[in-house]
C-alpha cells in the first residue's frame, strides 16, 4: 500500500472479503467503501494494491487478492 504498508489491512481485507463472496456492482461497492476522510482510504488502498478490480460496471477480488486473504485470514474464498 502506497501509505504505511497495510497501514488499513484489517479493513482491506474486509472489502476483498466481501467482493470475493460474489462480484459486486460498482455502485453497490462505492455506496459501502466510498469515503471522503483522506486517512481512511480503503477502496484507493485495494485497487491501488492489486487487491480488488473493476471490469466495466463489476468489482472482483484478483487472484493477489485471495491469495493475502487466505495467507492472512486463512479464509476459504
Amino acid at each position: 500500500m502506497a501509505r504505511s504498508p497495510m497501514s488499513n489491512e484489517a479493513l482491506i481485507l474486509d472489502l476483498v472479503e466481501w467482493v470475493a463472496a460474489h462480484p459486486r456492482e460498482y455502485s453497490e461497492v462505492m455506496d459501502a467503501w466510498r469515503t471522503s476522510c483522506p486517512r481512511l482510504t480503503i477502496w484507493e488502498d485495494a485497487v491501488d494494491a492489486g487487491l480488488v478490480a473493476r471490469e466495466g460496471t463489476v468489482v472482483r477480488a484478483t487472484s493477489q487478492g485471495i491469495e493475502l486473504l487466505r495467507a492472512r485470514r486463512g479464509a476459504a474464498v
